[in-house]
């Protein structure tokens, strides 16, 4: 990938986020950082905006710590106007940020959880589409613009309840939709979904002994698995073709000759959930 790229990656202080804010950094690329937490320990688990920027910058790229909460559109707009002054183009736009309740994996129906599940639907849906919005002008300046929803099986399976599968199928079908109005600026919109990833909360997840994962942990990927594969698709010259399409990234790592940090491809997870939607050609203006 070309050191002189600018991306933003929402929602980058740990996680999925994390991790793909690396992977870019290590291009050399200029990797805007996005998040809640300013200092250690301000959040349950582990990373700061802040610390994800310095390893950016410690591997090669630059990495510049935006604090952002997703959840008001003036700090979102602030940051796309930020990069807009600093570099009059983006190149790739990694919307991730998201909320994740602490009753998200509990076992239950929807109605014994708290009403509070809903938040995903304004950090996670709704953040998706307001970085959109903001970022899209810029990815418009990018001679290979790339826009990027990073999402799950759920939104084709049942997981975790009916909120989180909303929010995944809308990003879904945004990605889709997003690309068609992106198409005759020569920008690239995908959603990717990911695997079980080895984050902070899922190494919590399994330090607490929760067994419905422990069985799934060896196949999971690790938070830069997905960043690799972002990079790579950047760099693809069937960058294009991919537009409009929600991806496994693992099968698109494969397609692209992606390995995970361990040097291993890591197992699409399609037969055992779900495999994506297919969108009809079908436009209605």
């Amino acid at each position: 990938m070309s050191a002189d790229r600018v991306a933003v990656v929402t929602g980058a202080s740990r996680g999925a986020g994390k991790g793909i804010a690396l992977a870019l950094g290590t291009t050399g690329a200029t990797v805007y950082v996005t998040g809640r937490t300013e200092v250690e320990g301000a959040a349950p688990l582990p990373g700061t905006v802040y610390a994800t920027a310095e390893e950016i910058s410690a591997r090669g790229g630059t990495g510049i710590p935006v604090v952002c909460d997703h959840a008001e559109d003036e700090q979102t707009a602030a940051l796309f106007d930020r990069v807009e002054r600093a570099h009059g183009r983006l190149d790739i736009l990694v919307s991730n940020a998201f909320i994740v309740p602490d009753e998200l994996v509990d076992p239950g129906p929807f109605w014994r959880k708290p009403l509070a599940m809903q938040r995903m639907f304004d950090v996670g849906l709704r953040s998706s589409y307001v970085s959109g919005y903001y970022g899209a002008p810029l990815l418009t300046r990018s001679p290979a613009g790339l826009l990027v929803h990073t999402s799950a099986f759920g939104g084709m399976c049942y997981m975790h309840g009916p909120a989180y599968g909303a929010v995944k199928a809308g990003v879904d079908k945004m990605a889709h939709d997003m690309a068609h109005d992106l198409r005759p600026h020569g920008v690239a919109a995908v959603s990717v979904w990911m695997g079980l990833l080895r984050t902070e909360r899922t190494e919590a997840v399994l330090a607490a002994g929760n067994e419905r994962y422990g069985k799934l942990a060896g196949l999971a990927e690790s938070p830069e698995f997905t960043g690799r594969v972002i990079a790579a698709l950047a760099d693809s010259p069937d960058r294009m073709a991919y537009s409009g399409r929600v991806l496994v990234g693992a099968e698109l790592g494969e397609e692209l000759g992606v390995l995970d940090v361990d040097g291993k491809a890591p197992v699409s997870n399609r037969r055992f959930l779900a495999p994506p939607p297919e969108y009809s050609s079908v436009v209605v203006d």
